[in-house]
């Protein structure tokens, strides 16, 4: 064989350290999410007072040079050669710049022109996203190579999906009830800069201990993991198997169901906040239930994801759990258009909402988690084919898609506020109903139709246990505990 690293890895179950440590560096992510997702395009709209469509634009476009980038990181990745092993130098490296980035990004100069402004967005952002990139791929790329075990995999992305969804929902409730809150001089918390600094700071802390403490926990697992062994391959060389890997028929499917399901998300995040507070009318303590539900509907799906693959094949399971979050997703806002959803005001109207929005969370990151489990399955059947081990560049490839597309949605986002009319710096209540139904108007059927086409790509994935199993046979792969 010709890769660098080649070995398969054993088909084994992982230690509580391992599964935690493999999980926890995802804090990281979340957090970046849940900024980036919920609040980015708010504040420089709403506080910086910068036009929404043009916003989106700049963070779409960090997105995509971001995405160019990724394929570097993971032939980077694949090819370092060092005592700590292919990936930890890099996941180390990462901490620092993460969260300086993060700083800069919430803390804009006053006084700059609005394209000075944009400028100094799109810079703090590719900052924070390509160091975020630097550990994340390298990270997730270690998924495949701790065991081969089709189970053991759905079990170790459960727990990546559990940090996440756990750093990026603590981060929301924090910012709900302590930092994006009213003061003197601003009525509205989500219109408060001095919030937005001080969650800056907590976040930067808060990754750059999530990165170090899943890297060190993570590191007594370098003497396992297959190391660079140098083949001569340029830069070049790698780009031309890239394309050949990439060509992988199970890979293609997963990023088109990929291209469907990230920009219906980045919609959905980027518009969040949005949702809340103008079709909704949540305030106050109402967002610190609805990080209560998400954190539920998180939760469930770590316990039920892996379960739900037990027996069967995990695309038709994700293909189901995908449908089911479609369908979820758009049910209270078609419901408030045909007058049937129950009023805010009512006993019941929050909690219905909020159980809805639980059990829309817990279907979307289970077909997310069974997702990352199938990619790693893929790198078996990429074997198989060309002879090489290729973690780094499926991971990289996905991200690639993930971030080309993310930014799509955030561009979309800005875009529907614009179809919509929507005001800039508007108060909750005093948005006129003919705006606020166009906009759920445009945002339901947005995600009808992408996480619709995401289930249905979902379900053309072309193999699953038995073909997992016979591959890793073929492979000489061994068992060990």
């Amino acid at each position: 064989m010709s890769e660098a690293a080649s070995a398969v890895p054993p088909v084994r179950k992982l230690s509580a350290l391992s599964r935690w440590s493999f999980g926890f560096g995802s804090v990281a992510y979340g957090i970046k999410d849940s900024g980036f997702a919920t609040f980015l395009l708010l504040f420089y709209n709403q506080v910086v007072g910068l036009p929404a469509a043009t916003v989106g634009a700049v963070i779409a476009a960090v997105l995509v040079v971001e995405a160019f980038a990724d394929p570097f990181v993971g032939f980077l990745s694949d090819h370092t050669k060092s005592r700590w092993g292919r990936r930890h130098p890099w996941m180390y490296a990462s901490a620092v710049p993460i969260s300086a980035g993060w700083l800069l990004l919430w803390n804009p100069p006053q006084g700059w022109s609005e394209p000075a402004l944009l400028g100094y967005l799109f810079g703090a952002a590719l900052l924070v996203r390509l160091a975020l990139s630097a550990f994340e791929i390298p990270s997730a790329a270690m998924g495949p190579e701790l065991s081969a075990d089709y189970d053991e995999r759905t079990r170790l992305f459960s727990y990546r999906y559990l940090f996440a969804w756990g750093g990026g929902l603590t981060m929301l409730s924090l910012s709900y009830a302590f930092f994006l809150v009213p003061d003197a001089a601003h009525a509205v918390g989500l219109q408060n800069p001095d919030g937005y600094s001080r969650m800056a700071l907590f976040g930067a802390v808060a990754m750059f201990f999530a990165i170090i403490g899943s890297s060190l926990g993570l590191h007594p697992q370098i003497k396992h993991m297959p190391r660079y062994v140098s083949t001569g391959e340029s830069a070049a060389g790698h780009f031309r198997a890239f394309g050949q890997t990439v060509r992988n028929k199970g890979f293609i499917v997963l990023m088109i169901a990929g291209v469907f399901a990230y920009t219906a998300q980045g919609i959905s995040f980027a518009l969040s906040n949005y949702l809340y507070q103008f079709v909704w009318g949540f305030k106050g303590a109402d967002y610190q239930w609805l990080t209560v539900a998400l954190f539920a509907g998180a939760v469930t799906a770590f316990i039920i994801a892996p379960r739900a693959t037990r027996t069967g094949d995990k695309h038709r399971i994700g293909a189901a759990f995908a449908l089911a979050n479609a369908m979820l997703i758009t049910s209270p806002y078609i419901l408030r258009l045909l007058g049937l959803f129950p009023s805010m005001d009512s006993a019941v109207g929050l909690p219905l909402l909020l159980a809805i929005f639980a059990l829309n969370n817990a279907c979307g990151i289970s077909s997310f988690i069974i997702g990352a489990a199938m990619l790693s399955d893929v790198v078996e059947e990429s074997e198989m084919r060309t002879g090489r081990r290729s973690e780094g560049v499926f991971f990289a490839g996905s991200f690639f898609v993930q971030k080309l597309v993310g930014g799509l949605g955030t561009l979309m986002a800005g875009t529907i506020l614009t179809i919509a009319a929507f005001p800039a710096a508007a108060v909750p209540g005093s948005v006129s109903a003919e705006t606020i139904n166009r906009l759920i108007l445009v945002f339901a059927g947005a995600m009808i139709l992408f996480y619709g086409l995401g289930a249905f790509a979902y379900s053309r994935f072309p193999f699953g246990r038995a073909e997992h199993q016979a591959r890793l046979a073929r492979l000489g792969a061994t068992a060990a505990e």
